[in-house]
């Protein structure tokens, strides 16, 4: 009978794609040498916007030179990232899905908040802005928010339970929290899971603009000057085991996903809550059985925002008492962007990055001290620490929580 030490969930693969381009090293490597990816946004329509800066893919990112031409005309733009990130996860992990019956105790569960936004994008433009007729006849294979999963399903021989998680800003912290169920649950011994998001449209960049969140220089968290959110595009994909499955086979373990916590504000659908946030940290560390003065390090929620930051050291200061002093925090969205239902995927590499090379990330334009968030936030440069425990936050529109626990196995 397996032991709850053999279905503890470990992670053996990560790959991704973000403004700093394909793969899990070159995003590490730009985090921890504190180096911004916040550019210029690129798009046709630019002129027409007040979208000033994002942190988008390189032009240069050439999916064909990935997947197949068949396979890339049903692809939207958001999964053809998470396909490419996945390639490169099960990659690294080492396994191999024909044999016995791996395929079928695998499963594959992705984050994304909004899915597929640029075929929605184009073909509304073709209906409504050319007057067209008909659409392109792939459009609903690309468009609905479970293509990636199914593709990544498909591309590998996955049989096991596919499906996506879709909370906003929390999508990835959720989707890699019902992985690792699985995994505990036994009903699965493999999950590749994690988020994606390609949310660069001309329509939801309208829509960014009327709610009045968006930086129009940079990202400034925790900072007295900060004024808004930028917006990203990207992915990030792991490979979970249980670690029975992993030592099994001798896999490189990257980390342990320990603690899960998740929770819901019940309050208003875009102001944060300090009890919400709180709840859903000192669930994360009750089910990693830990204590709030294991902890070394936070990857902040971090977006930038008046009430965000605010809230969320609030929430900190709520859940750790005199240790928040302890803690170092920073919020990797100021180099990386917001990529919404991908964020918490990509603040995961940063995480491990962290566990494993004893370097904290910084909070880049933490220009002036903010006498309400009065925490260590590892202020503009990256600082040598090595760490055991760390936590990583993602708080969502619509009040929902996710909170990671991670460790070193």
């Amino acid at each position: 009978m397996a032991t709850s030490d053999d279905r503890a969930t470990v992670i053996t693969g990560m790959g991704a794609v973000s403004a700093y381009g394909i793969g899990a090293a070159p995003l590490w490597e730009a985090l921890r040498a504190g180096r911004s990816s916040i550019a210029p946004l690129r798009h046709p329509r630019a002129a027409e916007l007040r979208v000033e800066v994002a942190a988008q893919v390189p032009a240069d990112f050439n999916p064909g030179a990935h997947i197949a031409e068949r396979t890339l005309t049903m692809l939207d733009r958001s999964a053809q990232f998470a396909l490419v990130a996945a390639a490169e996860a099960i990659a690294q992990s080492g396994l191999d899905f024909t044999l016995g019956d791996l395929s079928q105790r695998t499963g594959v569960i992705l984050g994304t908040g909004i899915g597929g936004e640029t075929t929605h994008d184009e073909q509304s433009h073709r209906i409504y802005g050319e007057g067209a007729t008909r659409v392109h006849p792939l459009t609903i294979v690309r468009l609905m928010p479970n293509a990636a999963a199914s593709q990544i399903s498909i591309a590998h021989g996955l049989r096991g339970p596919a499906f996506v998680v879709a909370s906003a800003c929390a999508s990835s912290n959720h989707a890699l929290a019902q992985a690792a169920q699985l995994i505990r649950s036994g009903l699965a011994d493999v999950v590749v899971t994690g988020g994606t998001e390609a949310c660069l449209t001309y329509g939801a960049l309208r829509a960014w603009e009327a709610m009045r969140v968006l930086s129009d220089d940079t990202c400034r968290p925790f900072s007295a000057n900060r004024r808004g959110l930028v917006l990203a595009e990207g992915a990030a994909v792991f490979v979970l085991e249980s670690r029975a499955h992993a030592r099994a086979r001798g896999a490189r373990i990257l980390g342990r996903l320990a603690g899960i916590g998740m929770s819901s504000d019940a309050g208003d659908i875009v102001a944060p809550d300090v009890v919400g946030a709180s709840a859903a940290m000192t669930q994360a560390l009750r089910d990693a059985e830990l204590s709030p003065k294991d902890v070394d390090y936070i990857n902040a929620h971090g977006t930038g925002t008046v009430a965000n930051d605010l809230a969320e050291t609030r929430a900190i200061r709520r859940s750790f008492g005199a240790h928040a002093d302890g803690l170092a925090v920073s919020s990797t969205k100021s180099m990386h962007g917001h990529a919404l239902g991908a964020a918490g995927a990509l603040e995961l590499v940063a995480v491990l990055g962290a566990l494993a090379d004893g370097v904290l990330p910084p909070t880049l334009n933490l220009d002036v001290p903010d006498p309400e968030c009065d925490l260590d936030y590892v202020a503009n440069a990256p600082r040598q620490r090595a760490i055991r425990v760390a936590l990583s936050n993602s708080f969502a529109f619509g009040g929902l929580n996710a909170v990671l626990a991670l460790t070193r196995d």
